[in-house]
Order: structure tokens, then sequence, then C-alpha cells
């Protein structure tokens, strides 16, 4: 296992140490200075069935050395926002060098282990209340600046391309734990969340929970159509609430609101990331992982942390000031990137420096799907509605079709609704690769499973940086049909960095 020191894998971690049939768990942790004693604590805890390697994801011979002889890998380890965002080269080590790292090592090893990567719903991009479900084989729309989702990018890429063996993606959502007010208020990333982004918050007791019933039931030999699928971590209708929602849902344990701390003003309008999962239940089918509900999941937090229950008996104005408006000049919040002039981040974040000054200070006039301003708010969380009234996005082919019929006729559709062919003769199965052209003419080879349930494309147009999605939806009906739900037609920019890191705009029509 790789990130246990972080929420997800310290629970997967120790409830995999639970399983009779486990005799030892190897982890890798950095050296960082909270590792060490982290590496105490196992191993006085689990004594020999912990082994601990101390290094970086992305040292090749020590990944050679964390899975050689065991039965399972399981790749949890991430640099998050807002460290990824301060430091894009962690997030380069971890998310992009660390992944291929672990995969070579998986490949290297004979026999090779069975793998579990660990990605994530950033990959969809952005959403709103236009299509606010989302299921494996959607685009895959990086926001742009999004430093850690365009690593995760590309190491779940490189795993499909790998042709491992035994293989499963699994695309984490957000993730609620216990430390998740602490942790956001000294930082300008809780300004990143948008007020309509529909968010479907998994624990992370239940995603490590998740974990433990994939290596039970798998090695009791129950689930082999568990492997080689990229699936969606979702939690159920319980949990799919939206930005506006969890930051209400959060601030109770302080007795207090978004419309009580906030400005909707302060907060992104676009160029964030979150989904709620029309086929969440696919892994709750298998492995019945589910239990845990975002609201009794805050309850448990405030039981936990005492302390918090003080805030109710502040004046609700010295929290706003004190503890949160504060934060609107932090280096990583979009009110300051207004303020600084900051066209690239602005732009991305508001649409234009002048919708970013015109947006207003008054609650009243922002139009939000929890209060029913989209519709019925239930209505609109319905899965089986969305279903029925073709609310999903398109994918371009014949989706009733099982994978193991897929023919070329299948892979010819799906190119040309990304704008681009299909260059081979015939189909030898969803994961044998083939050659497709995108319409900048890029010649690349991916499996049709890859393009077709994975939702990657060209992974040079489509590997950002630069972002030109803006270019790209122009000749790419896949891409075009989620991307305008908040992008205008005539935007025209391409998102890029410059040799230093720094964000930087350009004109498509410049570009080319």
């Amino acid at each position: 296992m790789t990130g246990v020191s972080g929420n997800m894998g310290r629970e997967a971690l120790a409830q995999t140490l639970e399983l009779k049939t486990v005799e030892f768990v190897r982890v890798l942790l950095t050296f960082r200075k909270r590792n060490e004693k982290l590496a105490k604590r196992l191993k006085k805890q689990y004594g020999n069935r912990i082994q601990v390697l101390r290094g970086s994801v992305a040292d090749e011979a020590l990944c050679r050395k964390l899975v050689e002889g065991v039965d399972y890998v399981v790749h949890m380890a991430a640099v998050i926002p807002p460290r990824s965002d301060a430091s894009p080269a962690a997030s380069e080590e971890c998310n992009k060098r660390g992944a291929v790292a672990i995969v070579n090592a998986v490949k290297a090893t004979s026999p090779q282990p069975k793998y579990i990567h660990i990605s994530t719903v950033a990959l969809y991009g952005n959403r709103n209340e236009k299509h606010p479900f989302g299921r494996v084989g959607d685009p895959l729309l990086v926001s742009p600046f999004d430093t850690y989702a365009m690593h995760k990018l590309y190491g779940e890429r490189y795993c499909l391309d790998a042709d491992l063996d035994c293989w499963a993606v699994l695309r984490q959502t957000a993730m609620l734990h216990p430390n998740m007010l602490k942790d956001n208020i000294s930082d300008g990333l809780m300004f990143h969340t948008a007020l309509n982004a529909p968010l479907e918050w998994a624990s992370s007791r239940d995603s490590g929970y998740l974990i433990k019933r994939i290596l039970e039931r798998d090695s009791a030999g129950e689930v082999p159509e568990f492997w080689k699928k990229i699936y969606n971590i979702g939690a159920g209708k319980a949990c799919m609430v939206t930005g506006y929602d969890t930051f209400n849902q959060g601030f109770a344990m302080i007795g207090g609101s978004a419309e009580k701390f906030f400005r909707p003003n302060w907060m992104a309008a676009r160029n964030f990331h979150g989904l709620w999962f029309a086929d969440g239940d696919e892994l709750q089918k298998l492995f019945g992982y589910q239990r845990d509900t975002v609201q009794g999941y805050w309850k448990e937090i405030a039981s936990h942390h005492k302390i918090y229950a003080l805030g109710k008996i502040v004046p609700k104005g010295l929290i706003h000031f004190f503890l949160f408006r504060r934060l609107l000049n932090h280096p990583n919040s979009p009110r300051r990137w207004v303020k600084n002039g900051d066209v690239p981040r602005t732009t991305a974040t508001f649409g234009s420096m002048q919708n970013a000054g015109g947006m207003s200070e008054d609650w009243a006039d922002y139009k939000l799907i929890a209060k029913g301003d989209f519709g019925d708010y239930d209505r609109l969380r319905d899965v089986s509605l969305a279903k029925e009234e073709g609310r999903l996005l398109q994918h371009g082919y014949d989706e009733t079709k099982a994978m193991e019929d897929w023919a070329a006729e299948d892979m010819r559709d799906a190119a040309a609704f990304r704008g681009g062919e299909f260059l081979s003769e015939a189909v030898e199965g969803p994961y044998k690769k083939v050659q497709w052209r995108c319409h900048e003419g890029h010649t690349f080879e991916a499996s049709p499973y890859t393009v077709l349930r994975g939702g990657h494309w060209c992974p040079v147009c489509c590997q950002p940086a630069p972002w030109n999605f803006d270019l790209l939806a122009k000749h790419n009906p896949f891409f075009a049909q989620v991307w305008y739900d908040s992008h205008a037609h005539d935007e025209n920019l391409i998102y890029g960095l410059d040799e230093a890191g720094d964000p930087i705009l350009t004109k498509a029509e410049e570009e080319r």
C-alpha cells in the first residue's frame, strides 16, 4: 500500500489488517517528519504484520522492493490540493511519476500482483446544474490550472496503457474525514468550491472499508468480474449534495451557515470539479461498502471535536470576519486573484475579469440548485429520472452492446463523435490496443476500453498543460456537450503554464 498516511489510506490499512487472511501489509512512507511517528506507531501496533519502507513513490527501485512477493498492490498515494496548488513539483513527483513507478514495478514483477489504482473525480472537471450526473466513459476535462488532476490524469492513463495482467481503477469522489473543518480554515481553497457544484461525499471510513471488502471478496474468489474495469466510488443519494449544502452542513457545527459566514461572490463560478454518480451503485452491488451518510458523518465530526460547539455562542459577525473573510487575501483565494489582476486564474474561475467584478454580494441575486431555482431538488438528484429523461452525457456509440461484441463500426462511431478517426481494420477484444487519429492529426494507440469506457482520447491534445478545450470543443462533440455548460462558444482561450509554472492565457487563434 502507498498513501497510508492519508485519510483513505489510513482507514484502508487499519481495516485491511482486520482480515485474518492478510499475513502482512508492506507500506511506503515518505521521509516527512510526521511519518516517523506513524512508522513507529504502526510497528508497535501490528508488529511483523506491517513492513515499512521509506522514500519517494517516484523511486522505481524502491517501488520494486515494495511490490516484490505480494498478492495485491493498492496505490493510494496522492498530493492533493491545497498542497498540489502550492507545490506543483510535489504533485508531479507523486501523482504522475509515482504512478509511473508503481505501474512499472508491478509490470516487472513475476508473477504480477493484482493492482488497484486510486484515481479521482477531478478528472471529469467542472459540472453544474446542466449535467450534474456523470459516469465512467464521460469526457475527462481537467479544470484549467488544476495540477493535481492534470497529473492524476496522466497516472491513470499510464496504468490503462500498461497492459497489466490484473488491474482496477477506482475514481474517488469527494471525501469526508474527521478533520474536514480544521483542515480547510487556513487556505483559500474552500473558495474554489462552486456553490452549484454537484458533490457526492464518501467518508474516508467507507472508502477504506471498500478496499477491505475488495481484498476480502477477491481472495475468496467471489468477484472475478471486478477486474480490468474503471469504477466511480459513489456514496448514494443520501450523500449527493452541492457546494452550498456542504458549507451549510459543515458550518452548522459552529452554529452558522454559508449565508452567515460567506458572500456568494467569494466563491468560484466555475472551474471546480464534482459529480453525482449515475453508476455509483456498481461497486456497492459488488462490495456493499456504503454505510455512512453526509448528515450522520458531520454529526460524528462534531461529537469528536467538542470545541466546535463554542462557535455557537460566538457572534456570527466575528466568525465571518476573523475566521473566513481574512482568507480572501490568501494567495490561493479567487478574490485575491481578482484583486491582483491575475487574468489567467480569474478568467478560468469567473469567465473574465469583468464577470468577477460584476458578481453580487447579495445572496438573493444568486440562483441555487439546493433552493430549487433549477427545478425540484430531490427530482434533480434522482438518477433513474436522469437516465429516463436523457440527461446523461452521450458517449457516441451503441452502449447496449457488451464489450465482447464491440466491432470496428462501434470504434468508428466513437471516434467520429470525438472529431477523429478509427484507423485499425478490426477490433480484437476490449483491451487489445488499436489505432486512432484525432482531428489535429495526432495518431495514437489505445485500447477500445480506454477510449469508450475510460473517457480518454488523444494523449497529445487532451493531456494538459496547456488546457486547450475551447479549441478542442469546436471539433469534438464529445467534449462540447459538457464544456459549453460553463464556457461560451466564443471564448477561444488556451490556459497554460510558463517555464516557472505560473499561469498564462493566450488566444487560441494566436497559438495555432
